[in-house]
């Protein structure tokens, strides 16, 4: 149980984020919505607030410094805290490697990992005062394979992951655990804010592809943050990373 724990999502308005946040709320955490889409953080924070949950949406953007300063200001000045901080936010590119930009480029490097680095650098200082903390990064199953034209995103997730346990070894002092989740196919179709939501359109095969039978869905990582998240049942877990795909990195594919 996360009972009265303060916990911060990143990117936390729609898809994954969305789903880490409501269950965090459920598991009785107050949760602030880091989020950079004004119509997604204002519509999570009614839908949480009608449930009767503590959670406020202040908006974000993770890849400049004094957005992510005042964001967790504005987090102890409401909360008193920090304690769990969930790195989601992310942007992906995908053009080829010779019509992107450089400029695209560093926009997907700034935002999926300087983000992430930004934000623990200022929740863990919050963290310290409360004697111990939890950041959570959510990378991708893309850190260690890929598909064509996802270069930025890729070399970000992979980034994540080796930030992850840099940090839980330089935070282990200040008794912060640092852990990682890739996911993999992940549908967040009913997960998204309300101009945007719709049904998933999968087929047979999507599910089929997956050992365990079936497309992910946003509350697969939910569910992992949560437990994650909680000092008793998994506090003796840091630096390393989840990979949640459904078997799908590790299946071998042959060609008849």
């Amino acid at each position: 149980m996360l009972k009265d724990k303060v916990a911060i999502v990143t990117g936390g308005g729609q898809g994954i984020g969305a789903a880490i946040a409501q269950l965090f709320c459920e598991n009785g955490a107050r949760v602030v919505i880091a989020e950079i889409d004004e119509e997604a953080g204002i519509e999570r924070e009614e839908i949480l607030e009608s449930k009767g949950y503590e959670a406020t949406f202040i908006r974000t953007d993770v890849s400049g410094e004094e957005s992510v300063r005042r964001m967790v200001e504005q987090t102890v000045q409401l909360y008193g805290g920090v304690d769990i901080l969930v790195n989601n936010a992310a942007i992906s590119s995908t053009k080829n490697i010779f019509e992107r930009t450089l400029e695209e480029w560093e926009r997907v490097i700034r935002v999926n990992l300087t983000g992430p680095y930004i934000c623990a650098r200022y929740c863990a200082e919050q963290m310290i005062k409360r004697n111990g903390g939890v950041i959570i990064n959510i990378a991708s199953t893309r850190a260690f394979m890929s598909e064509p034209n996802t270069e930025p995103y890729s070399a970000s997730k992979g980034g994540v992951v080796a930030l992850t346990h840099s940090l839980a070894i330089s935070l282990a002092k200040y008794r912060i655990r640092v852990v990682c989740i890739s996911p993999g196919w992940i549908e967040t179709s009913r997960w998204k804010k309300a101009s945007l939501r719709s049904e998933p359109q999968l087929r047979a095969i999507d599910h089929e592809q997956h050992p365990v039978g079936r497309v992910g869905d946003p509350l697969d990582i939910a569910n992992l943050c949560v437990f994650l998240a909680d000092d008793e049942k998994a506090g003796f877990i840091t630096g390393v990373n989840f990979t949640v795909d459904g078997g799908m990195t590790v299946k071998m594919i042959y060609v008849e």
